[in-house]
């Protein structure tokens, strides 16, 4: 894309998740006053501390917005300074240039994305792409179609994990990995598994989940001879995103504490692919990713079974 500044819709939102208020700040910046408002008590916290001139992802706006309760869009475009509320999200189609699916109920993304990706409109999606094979085969269809999507967490981009993606050689050959994280394998399994995915790299063989629908008990394992435990469990808010890494020479242990950070980093990745047509990694990692919260929900609903990635398709 060429021109000065993109547009950009903000669709979609449900229940615990907060994306449309900081993310479209993050673009067109906010209303101090009316942030404070925001249902999402955290979002306010991380948006005031950041000084203003490192506020804003440049060279792209906020634009247009739809919710799915309509008095959230009234909300967030007062607070998130958003010109346009539409009353369908089909209705931004020729008014934007790009459009960010703020959603993060895996099962719901095909048809959140259908209209857009059938009329040539690039799009983010929020994390987990999907939670099931048969959409993860139709996203994967429309990838081979060239179609431009991208899809991530924001815990790929987390500040105190990256410089072990560029290394892990001072703790020799790693081992053993774990990481935790709250809420839902379904929705939150993703933050877990991008945050040590760009560590280990491809190669994960299986996957077995011994625990419950409420506290999921992962463990992962990895070509590299790497185990990986992770623990996603519904109320466990004081351990979001722990990260110990342990290896041959020695160990580590990492929180992840910059949300700004990790959010602006995700979607500014978004304006570059748009810019540039080059993705910030293969979607191939994405199919991977799918296929481990596939294959975490397939093994907890068959009772702890040891799940193969091979198993599942995603074409």
């Amino acid at each position: 894309m060429k021109q000065d500044t993109i547009r950009l819709a903000m669709l979609g939102m449900v229940d615990g998740n907060g994306h449309p208020y900081s993310w479209s700040a993050m673009f067109n910046g906010y209303n101090r006053e009316l942030m404070n408002e925001c249902p999402f008590a955290g979002i306010p916290v991380y948006l005031n501390k950041e000084p203003a001139e490192t506020l804003q992802i440049n060279g792209a706006n906020v634009t247009h917005i739809w919710t799915d309760n309509p008095d959230d869009a009234e909300k967030v475009a007062k607070a998130s300074l958003i010109p346009h509320i539409v009353t369908r999200p089909e209705d931004v189609i020729g008014q934007v240039d790009a459009v960010i699916v703020a959603t993060d109920k895996g099962h719901e993304h095909v048809e959140r994305c259908r209209p857009f990706i059938e009329a040539g409109i690039p799009i983010f999606v929020d994390k987990p792409l999907v939670d099931n094979e048969k959409d993860l085969q139709v996203f994967t269809e429309w990838v081979n179609q060239g179609k431009a999507i991208l899809s991530s967490s924001s815990m790929r981009y987390t500040k105190e994990f990256i410089p072990y993606h560029l290394s892990t050689r001072n703790l020799g050959e790693l081992r053993f990995a774990s990481i935790t994280m709250a809420k839902s394998w379904e929705r939150y399994g993703i933050h877990a598994l991008e945050g040590i995915y760009p560590i280990l790299g491809p190669g994960f063989i299986s996957v077995r989940n011994t625990g419950t629908i409420d506290r999921n008990v992962v463990h992962l394992k990895h070509a590299s001879g790497a185990d990986v435990i992770v623990s996603v469990v519904s109320d466990m808010y004081g351990a979001f995103g722990l990260l110990q890494l342990c290896g041959t020479s020695d160990h580590v242990f990492v929180k992840s504490q910059d949300s700004f950070f990790s959010f602006k980093t995700q979607l500014q990745s978004f304006i570059t692919y748009l810019r540039t047509g080059e993705l910030p990694f293969p979607f191939e990692e994405t199919i991977e990713l799918m296929k481990l919260i596939i294959a975490g929900i397939r093994s907890r609903e068959e009772n702890g079974r040891e799940v193969f990635l091979s198993e599942i398709n995603a074409t």
